[in-house]
């Protein structure tokens, strides 16, 4: 966990399987009326979640935010585009990169921070299918020689 992380309430596990994360950026978040009583409650999805600049303003489309049930008529509608916040000079660095081709900006994983709503979204570079695979191969190879390790150290 980085410096001064608080408690993970959503992670988007197929941002990595799918990405190369480049860097990784800390963005608040505006939310609306009881947005933050269902965070808390980790009614959260990130999977199909994406970043995009308009404007000069970073703003994230498909972040789904179940409505809050004791909310009634305050409730919200659960895929609206969220305001993220982040510092000027990040916005015109992430402006630049995402200019280039290939990237795009992918949301990580959500977190309470000192009772704010933390975002944290990877500047990232798509995985082409052999890459993924390469990635499976890794993972089984390395769960292999665990597996293989526990059982040499009970026998």
């Amino acid at each position: 966990m980085p410096k001064g992380e608080g408690k993970t309430v959503a992670q988007n596990k197929k941002a990595r399987h799918d990405f190369f994360i480049e860097e990784t950026y800390e963005a608040g978040i505006v939310l609306q009326g009881t947005e933050i009583k269902s965070i808390r409650a980790g009614r959260v999805n990130l999977k199909d979640a994406f970043a995009r600049i308009h404007r000069g303003e970073v703003f994230v489309y498909n972040m789904h935010i179940s409505p809050y049930e004791q909310g009634n008529r305050y409730n919200h509608d659960p895929l609206r585009t969220r305001k993220l916040l982040l510092h000027r000079k990040q916005i015109d660095k992430l402006i630049g990169e995402t200019k280039e081709a290939g990237y795009s900006l992918v949301p990580l994983k959500m977190y309470i921070k000192d009772g704010y709503a933390k975002l944290l979204i990877g500047l990232a570079k798509g995985k082409k299918k052999y890459d993924k695979r390469e990635d499976l191969k890794r993972k089984e190879a390395k769960r292999d020689i665990e597996r293989a390790f526990r059982e040499r150290q009970k026998g």
